[in-house]
C-alpha cells in the first residue's frame, strides 16, 4: 500500500506542480479554460496527494498496529480527495463528465 500511495502522491505532484493536465483523462478537462488550468490542476493534484497520503498511512499503520481501525485513515483521506475532485470537476469543467 505504501508503494501505491507513493504512486498517487507522485502523480498528484506532477498534476499540481508541473501542471500536467494530460495525466487526467481527456473528458475530465475538455471544458476547462486556459485561465482555469492552473487552479484546476492545483486542486486535482492536491486531491490526488491527499488520497496517496491516506493510502500510504493506512499501509504503515496496518503494518504496525494490525487493526481494522487503520482503514479509517484510508476512508477519510480517500473520501476527502474524492469530494475535492468532484467539486473541482463541477466548478471548472461544468459537470462531472
Amino acid at each position: 500500500m505504501v508503494i501505491i500511495g507513493s504512486l498517487f502522491i507522485y502523480i498528484g505532484w506532477r498534476i499540481w506542480k508541473k501542471e500536467q493536465i494530460t495525466l487526467i483523462h481527456r473528458y475530465h478537462y475538455e471544458k476547462v479554460s486556459a485561465e482555469n488550468k492552473k487552479p484546476y490542476t492545483e486542486k486535482m493534484g492536491k486531491a490526488m496527494i491527499l488520497m496517496g497520503i491516506g493510502i500510504a498511512l493506512t499501509g504503515i499503520a496496518d503494518f504496525i498496529f494490525h487493526t481494522s481501525y487503520c482503514w479509517c485513515i484510508f476512508a477519510i483521506c480517500f473520501i476527502g480527495g474524492l469530494v475535492i475532485m468532484i467539486v473541482s470537476q463541477i466548478k471548472y469543467n461544468h459537470g462531472i463528465f
